[in-house]
């Protein structure tokens, strides 16, 4: 068995997400307090409104403590991945799983992230529809031709899986975007429950703030291989940690092409870090081949633990 984890981003949370592994495993929570000194995470995840949780600025270092915790966890039970990758947000707990980052560091800068991600676009109407059933190079043209109408931004943003197409930008251009998608032959748009124009051009402030905050931060060498969002690879040889993160929230994610590029180096397994199933889901309809486990809760930490045992001994 060669495994991959991949790690949730914005989108997928839940009210009260972690309480009960925190409840019932202490290493989980020595792993969360430790990744969470202030007690900020805590509170949100397992106390507050789903309201204040979804917020940009609570959701991301909170989302990021809780898959710290649990990529712990999950090793102390001997579930340990040969490479990773994390869908945006979740890319900083794929890098804190690959040892680049330290729980703590990773969660302070998830909490500078979201705030520069809601900074960026502040005042500003923005949304992120899902375009189902419409191949890349339709909804690329539909994105391009309303965004030349001069009516506001529209960029592909996520590349999920075949057939799933995520836009994002100016709710004006992405509502038009979204109508011409259907004329075109797509067979559903549903808008998703975000206010942010994620990984498209509006996000370039975002960027410039992470660039002048990187400067004074520390990475350390990675562990492991982590695939990154913007180009479906490894890091090449030229291109630093750094220049990745800023250039991936102003830009696509691929997070199809690197399951596709987990299948092409022998990866038969996926586990799934987060709340949700969502990319397990998008896993099954690229590399339907590949196992898929998701930990979210007690119940699914006790079914991929019998589920491991089995594919390891099996």
């Amino acid at each position: 068995m060669k495994a991959a984890f991949v790690f949730a981003g914005q989108g997928s949370q839940k009210q009260g997400m972690g309480l009960d592994l925190y409840e019932r495993y202490p290493l989980f929570k020595q792993a969360f307090d430790c990744a969470d000194p202030d007690g900020r995470a805590r509170r949100l995840c397992f106390d507050a409104p789903l309201e204040e949780l979804s917020d940009t600025r609570n959701l991301q270092p909170a989302m990021v403590a809780f898959e710290v915790a649990l990529t712990a966890l999950l090793a102390d039970k001997g579930i340990i991945p040969s490479m990773t990758a994390g869908l945006s947000l979740g890319e900083y707990s794929a890098l804190c799983a690959a040892h680049v980052f330290e729980p703590a560091q990773a969660v302070k800068l998830a909490a500078f992230r979201g705030a520069a991600m809601a900074d960026a676009v502040k005042d500003r109407a923005c949304g992120m529809v899902a375009v189902l059933g419409l191949e890349r190079a339709a909804v690329e043209t539909v994105c391009q031709r309303v965004t030349a109408l001069n009516n506001g931004v529209v960029e592909p943003a996520n590349y999920n899986c075949p057939w799933q197409i995520v836009i994002s930008g100016d709710k004006r251009a992405v509502d038009e975007a979204a109508q011409e998608a259907l004329d075109a032959g797509a067979k559903r748009c549903i808008p998703l429950p975000v206010s942010g124009a994620f990984h498209t051009s509006l996000m370039n402030p975002a960027a410039k703030a992470l660039h002048q905050r990187f400067e004074t931060e520390s990475f350390a060498e990675m562990s492991i291989p982590v695939i990154f969002n913007s180009t479906a690879q490894p890091l090449e040889s030229d291109t630093s940690i750094a220049q990745m993160l800023e250039f991936q929230v102003a830009h696509s994610v691929y997070f199809e092409d690197t399951i596709h590029y987990f299948a092409s180096q022998g990866i038969d397994t996926i586990v799934e870090v987060g709340p949700g199933r969502t990319l397990s889901k998008f896993v099954r309809k690229t590399e339907p081949d590949i196992t898929t486990m998701n930990v979210g809760d007690v119940p699914s930490l006790t079914k991929a633990i019998e589920k491991w045992e089995m594919k390891c001994h099996g």
